[in-house]
């Protein structure tokens, strides 16, 4: 059994708030935490389907939960949430739906996974490492132009296509196949600041998002959970940068209102109504959790809940 406490767990439960027969989702299982939190709460009729692209969290899934009735573990991207759902839960709809977004700290901690460069590895970076393009190979041979982009979008990070030109003329000396090879080479090229982040960090951010899709997947994820939510059901989602955020919080805004289409007429029709009703406010870990655990600093969670077709969520 792990030993790994999941970020903002308690918050987590309170705001899916699950019933003890409700069939729920981990579709970012990691290595189960939140999935082993949410089974604590279900009884015997109850159900928790979780879902990872990443073999090793998988295999890691079916060791832990092995001759768990009540758990299911399935290898797909969250992008695939509205199909897996339906084909495992057949005509049920979910009770809660959680995403806990980025990359997880074995998979950070892992040096031949390449997300990190506080020790050395091979440049990666895929969340499926079964399947798909390293990152050692996109950075081969993307475009300049598409590579500052890249930065400057899903990283923040200033100077943005002065570190992209260092990156393409050092592929022309050498491939570049390490994490640290990568890092020296953005250090060299970011501007002077005076903040104690390594400027890698958010290069590094950048490219695992992209080469992932990760804001892409998020969107899609989103949009099918209008699908399997029950009426009343609640979609829980921890995020922990700012483009992430900005998504959960747009799309949750969005559908918390009536089709502006329809604004001041006597009737919307049902299909024009809000779809979600926001839970409580933005939640942030306290210190004492940040103190135990530095990397859910950055953490936001958002939790919204399926609104019925005549009245308000529950």
């Amino acid at each position: 059994m792990s030993d790994h406490r999941p970020v903002l767990v308690d918050e987590v439960l309170k705001g899916l708030s699950p019933v003890s027969d409700g069939w729920y989702v981990d579709a970012t299982y990691g290595r189960g935490g939140h999935s082993a939190a949410l089974l604590t709460r279900l009884g015997a009729d109850g159900r928790l389907l979780a879902l990872d692209k990443d073999p090793e969290a998988v295999a890691q899934a079916e060791q832990r939960f092995a001759g768990e009735p009540r758990f299911e573990i399935c290898h797909a991207d969250f992008a695939e949430l509205g199909a897996v759902v339906t084909q495992r839960f057949g005509t049920r709809r979910a009770n809660g739906i959680l995403l806990d977004l980025g990359v997880s700290s074995p998979q950070l901690d892992t040096a031949e996974r390449g997300f990190s460069f506080s020790h050395d590895g091979p440049l990666d970076m895929r969340m499926n490492n079964s399947t798909g393009k390293t990152v050692r190979q996109w950075l081969a041979d993307v475009d300049e132009s598409e590579l500052g982009r890249v930065i400057a979008q899903y990283g923040e990070q200033p100077g943005s296509y002065r570190i992209a030109a260092a990156i393409v003329a050092a592929r022309k000396r050498q491939p570049i196949t390490r994490t640290a090879e990568l890092a020296e080479i953005v250090h060299r090229a970011a501007p002077r600041s005076r903040r104690s982040v390594h400027p890698a960090t958010r290069v590094f951010q950048a490219l695992r998002i992209a080469l992932n899709d990760e804001l892409g997947a998020l969107s899609a994820a989103l949009r099918q959970s209008l699908d399997v939510l029950a009426d009343g059901g609640r979609l829980a989602v921890i995020s922990f940068h700012s483009l992430e955020d900005r998504i959960v919080k747009q799309f949750i805004v969005a559908h918390s209102k009536d089709d502006p289409v329809y604004a001041g007429l006597p009737d919307v029709p049902e299909h024009a109504r809000a779809k979600l009703q926001r839970i409580g406010r933005l939640v942030k870990p306290g210190e004492a959790e940040i103190a135990a655990n530095p990397r859910a600093r950055s953490a936001r969670l958002r939790v919204a809940a399926r609104r019925g077709p005549t009245s308000d969520a529950a």
